[in-house]
């Protein structure tokens, strides 16, 4: 049995919040400068280059890389040789969120109800989903989401005889409506199957994978590119203004479902997708 201290989880999830608001993953530097070569419009390639120099400014000066520095996802892979000591795993994760955003000058845009509208002043508390594992390590990814891109999500609860073609429309419809206020040049999350939180489980664990990879199951990956063609054809284009890079990547996750549903949700991030992973 593994022991690891509470004290340990708060420091990496503070370090990881810092960092991932700050530097951009080395998968999501690649795609940004593919795009700006694919780029056929001068107005799109001008904004492709000021997003670039923003994250040299950001790494360089230590400036978040957007001034929304997100509501705290959080992802634990929890292995069941592993023991927690000295303290509770969620309050380490939600000190780790406050440690790593009051010392870090990170915006802090949490509200402790969503009526009344008063801000936590911290961040947290974190938004957190844990999965138990094999093995005697502890995963943390923190992925820091801003609401622009958040609020453009969907949910569709299609019939089984929508069939692929209805996911297609689906993922469409979502980028269409989201026009410019995700962001773009975005990645899609796509998740397919499961049930109506399930599917949106998947949606927003699809943003934390790498951009460079492809779906295992060949069928999933031909939609995946197919679905990138597809948005990039729709003319949005960096910051909305048009151009053939809207969509960066499409990563799709799925999972089983009842044989009388088909759900989709598609959870879009902008150009900066942030996520940062530690392995205790």
């Amino acid at each position: 049995m593994k022991e690891i201290r509470a004290k340990q989880i708060t420091d990496t999830v503070a370090e990881l919040c810092i960092k991932a608001n700050h530097y951009l993953t080395e998968d999501m530097k690649t795609v940004l400068s593919q795009a700006k070569e694919q780029e056929s419009s001068p107005v799109g390639q001008t904004v492709l280059s000021q997003l670039e120099e923003n994250l040299k400014i950001a790494g360089e000066d230590m400036i978040p890389i957007c001034q929304d520095t997100g509501m705290a996802v959080v992802f634990l892979e929890l292995g069941q040789e592993v023991h927690i000591t000295e303290g509770d795993l969620t309050e380490a994760v939600n000190e780790g969120v406050r440690k790593g955003y009051t010392e870090g000058f990170l915006r802090k845009s949490v509200v402790s109800d969503p009526l009344l509208r008063e801000n936590t002043k911290d961040n947290t508390p974190a938004v957190i989903h844990t999965t138990v594992t094999a093995g005697d390590s502890l995963k943390i990814t923190v992925a820091p989401k801003g609401f622009g891109s958040e609020n453009m999500s969907r949910i569709f609860m299609l019939k089984p005889a929508d069939g692929v073609e209805g996911v297609k429309e689906a993922i469409l419809t979502a980028v269409k409506d989201a026009g410019p206020n995700a962001c773009p040049p975005m990645v899609v999350g796509v998740g397919i199957g499961g049930t109506f939180e399930k599917c949106a489980l998947l949606a927003k664990r699809a943003l934390t994978r790498d951009v460079l990879s492809v779906s295992p199951l060949p069928h999933i990956a031909a939609l995946e590119e197919e679905m990138k063609e597809k948005i990039n054809r729709l003319g949005i284009g960096p910051a909305g203004l048009g151009g053939n890079i809207t969509a960066l990547a499409v990563n799709i996750e799925t999972y089983p479902t009842h044989i009388a549903g088909l759900p989709v949700a598609v959870n879009i991030c902008c150009h900066v997708n942030r996520h940062a992973v530690a392995v205790l």
